[in-house]
Formats: structure tokens, sequence, C-alpha cells
């Protein structure tokens, strides 16, 4: 190519360039954002003031698994169908990975823009999942921020004693949680042994709450608080066993909005964890 064909180019193309280059580096931030799941409305929710925030999932307004429905006011509910997010007109749909599939396609074939974002498992999908909200929703600073003091937080758990203590998270249903999960994680970060790897799960990881008496562990997490649920799915937080148990056995209840999603938030289960796991700790071993 001659010297006199790259200037022809450079004039005719340097007007586009400059545009593509003030598109990429100055895009004004997402002002009308809507989450569709529980775990990214609270990301969201941290992330950016709430005149950019024009709709959540109503699961967010639940105090028994939500740790923001007293925050909600004014903020418009969503039961995650297309005609009612259209209606908002979004720049931004932020969803969970499985969140609401069938939605989720069409509002893509429909040209608007949605962020899918994985459920986090453990403290590096949470840091990952904040860095990701944040960057879509423009606010990768207020993210760093968050993932940072989160991370002091975590470090400020104390664990003096070095005795081991194991646990066992036990939930509605008689589900455990077991390695992968945000709670093993918890678990891990505040000094306790997981037991539940090791223990003989029924189908769908379910313990028996027969053999949870006959073998407990040191400390009995409850990660539900039994009159949480009047159903019968949680009647087995309500036996009398288990009762006998607790009253017998170092426990702490966990409130599920602490645990549930993947959010910053899990540090205070964190620390409710060490300060039981200090308790148990003392107890005569048995």
């Amino acid at each position: 190519m001659t010297v006199a064909m790259r200037r022809w180019l450079a004039m005719l193309l340097g007007p586009w360039l400059l545009a593509g280059a003030a598109t990429a580096t100055d895009i004004a931030p997402p002002r009308r954002i809507v989450s569709l799941n529980l775990c990214t409305d609270q990301l969201l929710l941290d992330l950016v003031p709430r005149d950019r925030i024009a709709g959540l999932s109503w699961v967010a307004a639940d105090p028994n698994v939500s740790p923001v429905a007293d925050q909600l006011s004014g903020i418009r509910l969503l039961r995650g169908v297309a005609e009612e997010i259209l209606a908002l007109d979004p720049d931004l749909i932020i969803a969970g990975t499985f969140t609401t599939p069938a939605t989720v396609d069409l509002l893509r074939r429909l040209g608007r823009r949605v962020e899918l974002v994985p459920l986090a498992q453990d403290f590096d999908g949470i840091r990952s999942a904040m860095r990701q909200v944040a960057r879509a929703a423009g606010a990768v600073a207020r993210g760093e921020q968050l993932i940072a003091a989160f991370d002091r937080r975590l470090a400020a758990v104390s664990t003096p004693d070095r005795r081991q203590v194991s646990a066992l998270a036990y939930q509605a249903n008689s589900l455990v949680s077991g390695p992968g999960s945000l709670l093993d994680a918890a678990f891990a970060a505040a000094g306790i042994a997981n037991v539940a790897g090791a223990a003989r799960l029924g189908r769908g990881g379910h313990l028996p709450l027969e053999a949870l008496v006959a073998a407990p562990p040191d400390l009995v997490v409850l990660a539900q608080a039994p009159e949480t649920y009047r159903t019968a799915v949680a009647d087995n937080l309500r036996h009398p066993a288990l009762g006998r148990l607790l009253a017998a056995r170092p426990h702490v209840v966990l409130p599920m909005p602490l645990w549930l999603c993947g959010t910053p938030r899990i540090a205070d289960a964190v620390a409710l964890l060490a300060q039981a796991r200090i308790s148990a700790a003392k107890e005569p071993m048995k």
C-alpha cells in the first residue's frame, strides 16, 4: 500500500475510528436496570443508586429469604413476565443463569441487553458475580470497594481456639449443605469442619433426623429458624427429638437471608459461625 493510499484511508476512516473509541470508553452507564433474581437483586441494590433501578424480583420482598425486604419502597417488583419487564423499557436486565429461561430468551431475541450471572458456590464466586454486575451496571469502582470490605470482614473473623470443631448445617426437609456449597465455604472460613461430606446421606442430600440424633456433630447449625416455615416440610426442625438434641448440644440458628445467596452478606454468617465455634470448643469432649 502506498503512502498516499494510507493517508487517504486515514482521512476516510478517521472519524469512524474516533467515534468507535468514544463508544468504547464513554458509554453512559445504564439508567434503567432490572434484576430478575433474588441474588442479583441484592448485588444491584448494593452497587447503584435506587433511581437507576427500574425493577427487582418479587422474591426480594420476602423477609424469610431476603435481607433487603425492608429496602424496597418505591421499587417495582416483577414476576419475571416479559411484558411487565418490557413496559419498564430497561437498558440492562440482570438475571441468574437459571432465571425464567423462556423470558430471558425472548428478551434477548427482542434485542434487549441481558446479563446472566452464575450463582456463586464459594467466596471467589461471590467476588466474580459482584465484579460482573458492577461492570454491567457501570459501577466498577463501587464493586471493588464492596469486595475489599468483604475481604476485610472475613479477615477480621477470629478463631483462636485450635480444637477441631465439627458441625452440620441442618435445613428444612432434612436437607444438609455439603462440599461445594456456600455454607461449606462459610464453615471453612469460620474454622469449622463440615461433616456432611462424610455423612451417609439419603436421596437428594437428605440426612434422616434419626441419623443426626444418633451421631451428632460438636455443633448443630440450623440453617433455618424452626418457626420460619409453618409447613410440613419443616416439621423436622420442630421435632421433639431435635429439640432434646439442641438442649444438650451447642447449636446456632443461621438466618437463611445471610447465606442463601452469594453476596458479601455471608460474612455475617461467618461471624456467627465463628462465635458459635468458640462456644462449642469450650464444651467438654463427648
